[in-house]
This record gives structure tokens, sequence and C-alpha cells, in this order.
């Protein structure tokens, strides 16, 4: 994380340290405001969302009330989770801000969102999604390459979503460009339980449920 970031998410701690709500550790859902064509990716979205409520764990994610970004806010809400948004003002045109959160935080730029997720969230999970979702886990991977966190980091492959972009990493690899103990840190899961099993032994709550 550069300089200009790290103080952007020093202001940010300053600036959002009196207004948490939240009493459960958070996981952050990269996911598309769209909802993808095929049902299995909202399917898939929702039984996720649910797992993550009844572990006991909230989630930290983009803000909106469309595509699947709100569904799995929707679904942890009636699962009895805390939710977080972030959105950028600017995008109000374009993504409608859910009205229902735990918190709902407007900031000024996509780099605030990204940082106070960042910030805030305990795991970070990329399920099906456009440019947005892509670019979101692939800094987050960024950012372990170069240690500034040590946080879980997820490919949610559903239905062979990611296999393309699983390919490049790994072509990446193969071709010296990206060290392999980097590559390994994004963990592949094309199932929900294997996802629970990775964020399980996060600073969560006693009553985890294995």
């Amino acid at each position: 994380m550069n300089s200009v970031l790290k103080q952007m998410t020093n202001e940010i701690d300053d600036l959002t340290a009196n207004l948490e709500k939240t009493t459960q550790p958070l996981v952050a859902l990269y996911c598309g405001s769209r909802p993808g064509n095929n049902p299995i990716y909202k399917e898939k979205a929702i039984q996720l969302a649910q797992g993550i409520a009844n572990h006991g764990f909230g989630i930290v994610y983009g803000g909106a009330s469309i595509g699947l970004m709100g569904q799995v806010a929707d679904t942890v809400i009636e699962n009895g989770g805390e939710v977080v948004g972030v959105i950028p003002e600017f995008m109000l045109d374009y993504e409608i801000a859910h009205s229902q959160l735990t918190e709902l935080h407007v900031v000024k730029t996509m780099h605030e969102r990204k940082a106070m997720m960042a910030e805030r969230a305990d795991a970070f999970i990329a399920l099906p999604g456009g440019l947005g979702t892509f670019e979101e886990i692939l800094e987050i991977a960024t950012w372990g390459q170069l240690n500034q966190h040590q946080k879980p980091m997820m490919l949610y492959n559903v239905n062979g979503f990611y296999d393309h972009m699983i390919a490049q990493l790994d072509h990446a690899v193969e071709e010296g460009f990206l060290p392999p103990q980097h590559r390994s840190k994004l963990i592949v899961c094309k199932h929900k339980h294997q996802i629970f099993n990775a964020i399980k032994n996060l600073e969560s709550p006693k009553t985890f449920v294995v």
C-alpha cells in the first residue's frame, strides 16, 4: 500500500471510528452489480451469504441494492448478520444504495471505498462479477504480495467462472512474472464449505459452527 493510500486509510479510520455499529467480524464480498445470465450465480451467492451469517460473521461490500451485491446484503440481513456498505457518491447514479444496512458509508472516491473495505474486512472473497470485481480482488491480492496484509483471499469459482483468470495467473507463474508463493495466497474455492474452512480461524465468535 503506497504512502498516499496508507494516509487515506488512516484518515478513514479516524473518520469512521465513532461511526462503527458492527459487533461481528466482517468478510469483504466482491461481486457483480448484475445478477448474471445463469441462475446458479444468484443461488450460490445466497447460499454463501446464508452460511457467512449463520457462522457468526457479517459482511462489508460495495453498498448497492442491485445484482449479486444486493442479494448477498439482503440474505445476510435476513439471517441476522451485520452488513456494512461502502459506496462512492458518484456511483449513486449507477448503483442504487441499499437503505437497510447496519452501516452505509458514502465516500468520495473508489480509492476510499477500497481502502475502507480493506480496513474493515478480516477476509476477502470474490464472487462472479465484472471489471470492478476483478480489479478489487486482484488489487487486494497485490497488497498481500506486498505484505500490506495477511488476510485470507479467495476466488469463489462458481460454475467455472474464474477458470480463465486462474489459468492466466498460473501462466504468469510459468513465465516468471508471478512468484508461486504469492500466487498461492489467492485461494480457489469451488464449494462454499472450502470458504468456511478458510475463514473459521479468524477472530470469530466462540459459537462458530464447524
